[in-house]
């Protein structure tokens, strides 16, 4: 994986990004997907893929960091093969989502924000997954799990690879 302390993309991606860029009245639109892309390409967004990105679009680095921070979705850090992510807003939270939260932690032997030994989890809280009839609610990579219960966290859990 190419080092996410001196980014640059290859030619191809930075051909991706002009196309990007061309897609919106504002080439700021394409912020997102080519944040995306840099955090596949590195696969964290660093300080120093953030400060790489906003010299493609002539934006300051504190703008980009604002937008990576925003979403739950951007890592700063690197992060295990597999996130899940566990809503903690007021439905999630009163339906149990620090149960849930209690338990993953146990089951996997890390705390929020920390990725199991053997690099598979990554585990995280966030404010809110907008399905608050599912709560509490995880997202795991780019699925979502709802109504949960352990006995459910354990199954997905075992599931993943």
């Amino acid at each position: 994986m190419p080092d996410a302390t001196h980014p640059e993309f290859t030619a191809d991606q930075l051909q991706e990004v002009r196309r990007l860029q061309g897609l919106y009245p504002d080439r700021r639109g394409a912020l997102l997907p080519v944040l995306r892309l840099a955090q596949e390409t590195f696969g964290h967004v660093s300080l120093e893929v953030e400060e790489y990105v906003a010299g493609l679009f002539d934006l300051s680095p504190a703008h980009v960091h604002e937008v990576v921070t925003f979403y739950t979705l951007f890592f700063q850090q690197p992060v295990g093969r597999h996130v899940v992510s566990v809503c903690h807003n007021l439905s999630c939270h009163l339906m149990g989502a620090k149960s849930i939260v209690e338990h993953l932690s146990r089951t996997l032997g890390v705390e929020v924000g920390e990725t199991t030994a053997d690099g598979r989890i990554t585990l995280l809280t966030v404010e809110c997954l907008c399905a608050c009839e599912q709560a509490p609610m995880m997202q795991v990579d780019d699925r979502y799990e709802g109504l949960l219960t352990p006995e459910k966290v354990d199954r997905i859990i075992a599931g993943l690879a």
